[in-house]
């Protein structure tokens, strides 16, 4: 079998992978002693996992343009063309169409000198999040080679690209040594200020530890106060907000993120936004349409709710605010 680039990737609009049968005393093992039973076989991967990291959601470097197939860095002059007008008459319509308000906002935002910004903040991330790995493996004492990643998964383990979910960090066995265990990955780059934070219900704390679903289901008219107490949840906003007030990151004073990651890929898409949202700000019994999303001014009070969710939500005692 030839080695493949990913595990798991799209192919022809479907999710597919590779493996082959698991190993047993370090070589492969036996179809005998691969086998467990009619239904379960234990295979290893063939290829590589791509991780998204959960909490947070970083510039994009490249990504599809409307029209296209394959990923063109951020830099490239079709994205300067693109967001310096991202409603153009001659693009792809948006389907469904995008509310008038939200097409105000992002004009707005984006224009004239949009894409290379978005890049800039993009590379900024991606060479933060390179120097804490090799800063890990320095540490540790470790090489490339022998370095390890250890995974912290939430209740949605895959997304729809293949691509593991979770919380990442190194792998140290014990917390103490050769120093404290630092927080993860996904938490520095916010703590810097270099990503922006992308709390999607229910995959972050406190909402990750609830035992199913339903249990993880905010009781309307607590937003606020479950997003105050939690600890991990509350630095994490913090965070953002001295980011903001420090200018620095993101926020940068002479250079601030013009449009946040995911309103780069749903315009390229063209395709609304379809995540509910819930503001922390507040101890209301709202879910605000996703399509008004930027009411809620600060990032890191927007919990955005799976659309498939939300009937939960609903039986709760939550109600839709559309307008």
């Amino acid at each position: 079998m030839v080695a493949m680039a990913k595990f798991i990737e799209q192919v022809k609009g479907l999710t597919v992978g590779y493996a082959a049968l698991g190993y047993r005393g370090g070589v492969s093992g036996s179809v005998k002693q691969q086998v467990h039973d009619g239904d379960t076989i234990n295979v290893r991967a063939i290829g590589n996992f791509g991780v998204r990291f959960l909490g947070v959601d970083a510039p994009e470097i490249s990504f599809v343009l409307p029209g296209e197939t394959g990923y063109t860095g951020l830099s490239s002059p079709k994205w300067e063309e693109f967001l310096g007008d991202p409603f153009a008459k001659d693009l792809p319509p948006f389907k469904p169409s995008l509310d008038a308000g939200l097409r105000n906002y992002l004009k707005a935002k984006s224009g004239p000198g949009a894409a290379m910004n978005h890049y800039r903040h993009a590379a900024a991330a991606e060479d933060a999040l390179e120097e804490e790995v090799r800063k890990d493996i320095e540490e540790l004492g470790q090489t490339e080679e022998s370095f390890r990643y250890f995974l912290v998964f939430c209740h949605e383990i895959m997304d729809r690209y293949g691509r593991l979910l979770c919380f990442i960090n190194r792998d140290q066995p014990d917390p103490e040594k050769p120093g404290p265990r630092p927080i993860s990955y996904n938490e520095r780059l916010l703590r810097a200020g270099k990503v922006c934070p992308y709390f999607v219900w229910p995959n972050v704390n406190p909402f990750r530890k609830a035992k199913s679903l339903l249990e993880a289901v905010i009781p309307p008219g607590t937003a606020k106060d479950t997003a105050d107490g939690e600890k991990t949840l509350r630095e994490a906003r913090t965070w953002v907000r001295e980011s903001r007030k420090e200018k620095v990151g993101v926020f940068d004073k002479k250079d601030p993120l013009r449009l946040q990651p995911f309103e780069v890929r749903f315009l390229a898409r063209r395709s609304p936004p379809n995540r509910w949202v819930i503001d922390l700000g507040k101890n209301d019994d709202v879910l605000i349409s996703p399509q008004k999303y930027y009411t809620v001014p600060n990032a890191e009070d927007r919990l955005f709710i799976p659309e498939e969710c939300v009937p939960l939500f609903l039986e709760k005692g939550w109600r839709k605010k559309q307008a």
